[in-house]
């Protein structure tokens, strides 16, 4: 059977290179906090890494600090925020804004802070999922000590105006963190133009390892170790280094900012082949997300009369692999957060598909989801009371 992978949000296959520049290291065993010769040469393997990471955003003076993945960076600076407020015991500022659509590990560490007594406000979209420039601008206050919104969104693919938040986030006196993981490699990111304090990546999201991610933190930014222990990553990040991880993301960072535009201009021509396929061969459908300011690779679209779960089997049965939101969601039984931000109904939502390309997808694996996915929505519709 033909098998056309389109599910490149929830994680991406190994690029060729970085596969081969790990297979290379693979005999670089040595624990990178070591002094000897094998512990120097994984210590050095780490920092080229390193450099590579941060280049990718244009980091700077900031410092990179490697993490299991973006969950875990998300949560890292959270917990800087909650550790600033206890140490301190200053709750001048004690006030925390997110997005209504951001990802569960910011959804859920922002309600962790709910329960221990911190105001947590979230604010809301517009309906293609843009935040609300002045619901922020009413939000902000002399109380605001933290600010989180992702630059692109994991579901529909909307990319946020985040200078123009960071800016008016700046000027009140707050911090600000952006949730990158979807961006960075897709989209040109530069910190140190957004001037932005934190900033979280994946390397699994850019074609490298999984369970290796980053944090980076502006110079002069607080940082508070969410896992304790050794010296590693100047004693905020304890744990032996994953070196072979590490490695493979630093060569994805590399080939990432090399070819972050070809990969816009390139990916952005076969998402718009899908769309107007679908569009053209499956009537009464709708396409969620911002109509110009979107991921290149994004495409989500709810197929009213036919629910998602079931519209995912029939593809898969065809070798279409695709998802209905984010993946680190897809145990739950209830409609896409993100989605009913945007004002869409629980139906709708319920049948909503995410296709998210990348490298590797051809003219052909389009034509081929155009060529199978209608008989399966016009079957799926004459056998559902939705309809």
């Amino acid at each position: 059977m033909r098998k056309v992978y389109i599910d490149y949000n929830a994680t991406t296959p190994l690029r060729p290179e970085v596969k081969a520049a790990i297979t290379e290291d693979l005999d670089i065993f040595g624990n990178a906090s070591s002094m000897h010769e094998s512990g120097r040469l994984a210590h050095a393997r780490v920092e080229q890494a390193r450099s590579e990471v941060g280049k990718l955003i244009g980091a700077g003076e900031g410092k990179i600090i490697f993490t299991s993945g973006g969950s875990e960076a998300n949560n890292t600076v959270f917990q800087t925020m909650r550790c600033l407020m206890e140490g301190s015991g200053n709750r001048d500022r004690d006030e925390f804004l997110i997005t209504a659509i951001e990802h569960p590990c910011v959804m859920n560490s922002a309600l962790h802070l709910k329960k221990s007594g911190y105001k947590v406000t979230i604010l809301p979209v517009d309906e293609y999922g843009k935040l609300k420039i002045g619901g922020l601008e009413n939000a902000l206050n002399k109380k605001t000590l933290f600010v989180s919104v992702m630059a692109a969104n994991n579901e529909i693919g909307t990319v946020q105006d985040i200078m123009q938040i960071t800016g008016m986030v700046k000027k009140a006196g707050a911090f600000m963190h952006i949730d990158a993981v979807q961006a960075a490699g897709k989209i040109p990111m530069n910190v140190q133009e957004l001037k932005a304090d934190y900033l979280t990546l994946s390397a699994h999201k850019i074609y490298g390892p999984k369970g290796v991610g980053a944090l980076y933190v502006k110079k002069g930014s607080p940082l508070f170790p969410l896992i304790h222990g050794g010296h590693q990553e100047d004693g905020f990040r304890a744990g032996t280094y994953n070196n072979i991880g590490i490695f493979g993301f630093g060569k994805a960072s590399q080939l990432a900012a090399l070819e972050v535009e070809k990969y816009g201009s390139e990916v952005s021509a076969l998402r718009d082949r899908l769309r107007l396929g679908l569009q053209k061969n499956i009537p009464n459908i709708k396409i969620n997300g911002h109509p110009k300011d979107i991921l290149p690779n994004t495409l989500n679209v709810s197929f009213p009369g036919a629910e998602g779960e079931s519209i995912l089997l029939h593809m898969d049965m065809q070798g279409i692999e695709a998802s209905t939101g984010s993946a680190c969601a897809s145990g739950s039984l209830e409609p896409s957060h993100v989605l009913m931000a945007t004002g869409l109904g629980p139906e709708l939502a319920h049948g909503s598909i995410r296709f998210s390309l990348g490298w590797g997808i051809t003219e052909s694996d389009i034509d081929y989801i155009i060529e199978k996915l209608p008989p399966i929505i016009a079957r799926l519709r004459a056998m559902s009371t939705l309809a």
